[in-house]
């Protein structure tokens, strides 16, 4: 066992008991150890894989697949102490049945938190309700968050660097305070512990039929969901969403939908629409190895403010942020057969125009946009007749992509 967790676990242990282990307490006690401790600066992450790798005497670990992975450094009846290693960009949106704290010990994250409002049960594991942005932060290394378990604590992590680390203080479960539910934005929370296995194995099926290239694919699916609940319908829909649009079936499937569950299908279309958009700007940013392309995707995945975004650019880079989005802009920009293309964001080719030429016309049209906040034509001089209808359809397929965020 490393000495310095264990000497942390023991200190937070008797603070905690002194408190009579009052567990509204321990939040801002396990923050208070780890700001004076401060594992970032004390530890060094190569000795502690090295001694969790070469050392037996270590505390039992558990069998969770939160982290990639997770090691258990100190481990109490009342609370354990973990890292969590981070090679992938985000956790889900989610809250805790659990409390404590966590430290950022390498790597910095984007970190937000939510509300969740209007909340209407369907059933004890799947509500419909309107998730809102509540704050984002940069943190860097060395910085601490408390964690408080239930909905007052609704939040997710993108981690900017590979790996990240953070060391977490935690109980190992709070009473009456689960489920605890992951939500999806902006209106579904659902319990991915309680999922049905019955759909869940189905759903693995699917993706067998998918694979095989099954002929009766689409017909199957509209099946199930002319016969099933809104529930299980969502989860069927959500995981076949992907090859139903690539066999064109899509409207089908989701007009069938819809006639069968009236207007609470409304809330879950937006949601489904955002599990497209992330969907796509994580394959994006998968393929994309620039430190700085890789930061500006994370920020138009994770942020819904034009203000948040702007502030979070200038917090790292220096000069006006609106020109370092163009700058970025101008080296993420491509073009295919179909047109041009600016992330998720795709102008088609028009008649009168080289390729050399569209390109420029779809930056010069984002940084109109970027300066005037999505104002109207009339306010740039030079754009009139054609140019103006030109502009006109950039500014609709920017504003109906991810680049909406900063457009409006």
């Amino acid at each position: 066992m490393d000495p310095f967790f264990k000497k942390l676990g023991e200190s937070v242990y008797d603070q905690w008991k002194k408190a009579n282990f009052d567990l509204t307490l321990f939040p801002d006690l396990a923050r208070k150890a780890l700001e004076k401790s401060k594992p970032s600066a004390h530890v060094d992450l190569q000795e502690l894989i090295h001694e969790f790798l070469l050392q037996d005497d270590q505390p039992f670990q558990t069998a969770s697949g939160f982290g990639q992975p997770e090691l258990i450094l100190f481990d109490n009846p009342k609370f354990y102490i973990q890292a969590l290693f981070w090679l992938d960009g985000t956790t889900d949106i989610h809250q805790h049945e659990f409390s404590g704290a966590f430290h950022v010990m390498a790597g910095s994250s984007i970190h937000s938190t939510y509300e969740f409002e209007k909340a209407k049960q369907i059933t004890a594991h799947f509500r419909l309700g309107d998730l809102k942005l509540r704050d984002v932060t940069l943190l860097k290394t060395g910085s601490t968050v408390p964690i408080t378990s239930g909905r007052a604590c609704i939040h997710s992590l993108f981690h900017l660097e590979t790996p990240s680390v953070t060391i977490v203080i935690r109980t190992h479960s709070d009473p009456g305070t689960g489920p605890q539910f992951t939500y999806l934005p902006p209106h579904v929370a659902l319990d991915p512990i309680q999922q049905d296995a019955l759909t869940t194995r189905r759903k693995q099926l699917l993706d067998v039929l998918e694979q095989t290239g099954a002929p009766d694919y689409a017909d199957l699916v509209l099946e199930m969901l002319d016969e099933l609940d809104l529930e299980r319908g969502f989860f069927i829909i959500q995981n076949c969403i992907g090859h139903l649009r690539n066999l064109g079936e899509w409207d089908r499937a989701w007009s069938l939908f819809a006639r069968k569950h009236g207007s609470a299908v409304i809330p879950i279309k937006q949601t489904l629409e955002e599990i497209i958009r992330r969907d796509a700007l994580t394959a994006m940013r998968a393929t994309v190895e620039d430190v700085e392309h890789r930061f500006f995707l994370a920020l138009l995945l994770n942020l819904e403010r034009r203000e948040d975004l702007l502030r979070l650019i200038t917090s790292r880079h220096r000069g006006n942020a609106a020109t370092t989005i163009l700058r970025w802009a101008s080296e993420l920009i491509q073009f295919d057969e179909t047109g041009v293309w600016l992330l998720d964001a795709r102008i088609p080719w028009m008649n009168d125009h080289e390729e050399e030429e569209l390109p420029s016309l779809v930056l010069e049209v984002l940084d109109h946009l970027l300066k005037n906040g999505g104002s109207a034509v009339k306010k740039q001089s030079g754009w009139k007749g054609s140019q103006a209808a030109k502009f006109a359809l950039i500014k609709v397929r920017l504003m109906s992509s991810s680049w909406r965020v900063l457009l409006r």
